[in-house]
């Protein structure tokens, strides 16, 4: 099983996009998380920094520059997605993935509190 650290930068931007509105309450995560097409997309006019900060984890030994780097994609690269904080916490948990699990759960709040 594959270890994971919390990359702190894409919590940051995850708590930015939440205060400045930049969510989606409710949505289908199948149908809006990133496909493999969406990310090379992203890639063509992004940084690999900037498509870090969409993922929550950090997969210990790859390589940077490489999608397998990124793991636990939080949203659709415009916005935080609820159901996608959901989908990651869920994963982390059960994968007992403890810091990416609570720092899912801490964003999940950050949200709801602000979508209230």
């Amino acid at each position: 099983m594959a270890s994971y650290t919390i990359n702190k930068r894409a919590v940051a931007r995850a708590r930015r996009l939440i205060d400045a509105g930049q969510y989606v309450l409710d949505s289908d995560w199948g149908e809006a998380q990133p496909r493999a097409e969406d990310e090379n997309a992203f890639l063509e006019g992004h940084s690999w920094d900037e498509y870090a900060e969409w993922h929550l984890g950090l997969t210990e030994g790859a390589s940077d520059e490489t999608k397998s780097r990124y793991a636990f994609v939080y949203g659709d690269f415009r916005r935080v997605h609820r159901t996608g904080l959901i989908a990651c916490n869920y994963r982390a948990a059960e994968w007992r993935h403890k810091d990416i699990e609570l720092a899912a759960h801490r964003l999940l709040q950050r949200l709801d509190k602000a979508g209230a």
